[in-house]
Parts: C-alpha cells; sequence; structure tokens
C-alpha cells in the first residue's frame, strides 16, 4: 500500500480529523497533508517519524513495509 493511502486511512479513522486539523496539530500546511495523501509528494524522515508517533504506529507501517500487526510484508526490491 502507498504511503499516502497509509496515511488518508490513518486519519480517516479518527473522528472529525481533517487535513488542516493534522496539518496544524503537527506542523505542516494542509496542502502538505493533501499532497502526501494524493502521493504528489513522499514525507521526509523526520515527517515520517512525526506521523508515527501521532498515529501511534511504526514507520515501517507507514512506509508499508509491514502491515497493522507488525508482519513484515515482502517486496519486490527490483522496482
Amino acid at each position: 500500500m502507498e504511503t499516502g493511502n497509509i496515511i488518508r486511512g490513518l486519519r480517516q479513522q479518527r473522528p472529525g480529523l481533517s487535513q488542516k486539523k493534522l496539518a496544524l496539530e503537527l506542523g505542516y500546511a494542509q496542502s502538505t497533508i493533501c499532497d502526501w495523501e494524493n502521493g504528489a509528494i513522499e514525507p521526509s524522515a523526520s515527517s515520517v517519524k512525526k506521523l508515527a508517533v501521532y498515529f501511534d504506529v511504526t514507520a515501517d507501517y507507514l512506509l508499508g513495509l509491514e502491515d497493522e500487526f507488525g508482519n513484515k510484508i515482502l517486496c519486490d526490491t527490483n522496482s
């Protein structure tokens, strides 16, 4: 799963958490959250760390390297 879709899914699981509110809580512009969710840009390492702490998930989960249970997802290293 793409990082943007994971961020969107986590945000939408929290009632009332808009892109604007998430941006304010993390110190980003709303357009940045939108760009992440739409896959226009990838979050930086420091942003992934902030998101992981905020949503109480691992960075690997945010990056699509493990599932919600902590199981590693096999990736095609050629892509």
